[in-house]
């Protein structure tokens, strides 16, 4: 059939910005993930119960949280690549033992919450690009007496099931012949409560898990770290493995909220400034490390 050359320029222009629509962020729409969000018209997000500041049950029991903020706005581009305006948000709350389960079999499409990336975790789920970086310590009782790690010898110490703390605990314990007793709580509440309860004569975890813990405490000076700490630890969301397509999307709007200035805010909001349960303020400025990676935004883990 014959075009006029007005034609055939439509014609090309028309297959370019088709091009150009597969290969730019939409290609997401390929996404295993999303194909299940638009299908059941819902996003099923896991959140944590009482990992302060990142994903925890507000004053009205519901999830809020620097993770949940974050996921807030992945939420809205999925709304627009799926062409769903009223998707709905379901909330599950998951654990340290569960929550990679949970991703593996589709029950929830993104775990918003305060996730260490490892290479181990990498063999069964995804990660974002790294939003957070902390540190293993010790949390302990201000008038224990305990000063340093190897005040604990032959103590009994917790840690959270599921947790990275449970390998640098028993790293610690077989590097230093500390002789701790090891006990795996089912998560941060339970754990945190051993320690105040005097069945654990310390709680090691992220720094930042504790800082939260410790600031949402009945009487926070009642608590102290010990001076030492571990490895670097990069925090991501999390989701299912090879899902390049919804990768690549969660990636884009964290990315772009990084390079605006609007991630330095949502931190800001909720490390350095009054939060929910006490109105307790973090006090945790932006470390050099995560600034880093806000500049350059990575998923890479050591």
């Amino acid at each position: 059939m014959y075009m006029t050359k007005s034609a055939r320029v439509l014609s090309i222009l028309s297959g370019l910005a088709v091009l150009g629509a597969l290969s730019g962020p939409s290609a997401a729409a390929d996404s295993p993930t999303l194909a299940r969000i638009k299908s059941n018209g819902a996003i099923t997000i896991g959140h944590r119960e009482a990992s302060i500041p990142f994903s925890y049950l507000g004053p009205d029991q519901k999830p809020i949280g620097f993770s949940l903020d974050l996921c807030a706005a992945i939420v809205e581009r999925i709304k627009a690549e799926t062409g769903l305006p009223s998707l709905r948000v379901n909330y599950v709350p998951v654990n340290s033992s569960n929550r990679i389960p949970l991703i593996q079999s589709g029950t929830v499409d993104i775990e918003c919450g305060g996730t260490a990336n490892d290479k181990k975790r990498q063999e069964q789920v995804s990660f974002s690009v790294a939003t957070f970086v902390s540190q293993p310590r010790w949390l302990v009782k201000a008038d224990s007496g305990l000063k340093t790690a190897g005040d604990l010898k032959g103590k009994t110490i917790v840690v959270t099931q599921g947790s990275n703390a449970v390998g640098f605990a028993q790293g610690v314990n077989a590097k230093e012949q500390l002789g701790f007793n090891i006990v795996q709580a089912k998560d941060h509440a339970e754990s945190f409560l051993m320690l105040n309860t005097g069945r654990a004569a310390a709680f090691m975890e992220d720094d930042i898990l504790l800082a939260g813990l410790k600031a949402a405490a009945p009487n926070p000076d009642a608590l102290i770290f010990l001076p030492e700490g571990y490895a670097k630890i990069y925090y991501g969301l999390m989701f299912t493995k090879g899902d390049t397509g919804f990768k690549a999307l969660v990636d884009d709007v964290l990315s772009k909220q990084m390079a605006s200035g609007q991630f330095e805010k949502t931190y800001a909001k909720w490390f350095t400034r009054p939060i929910p349960p006490k109105n307790e303020n973090l006090a945790f400025p932006l470390t050099v490390e995560l600034t880093e990676r806000i500049a350059h935004p990575s998923d890479a883990v050591d």
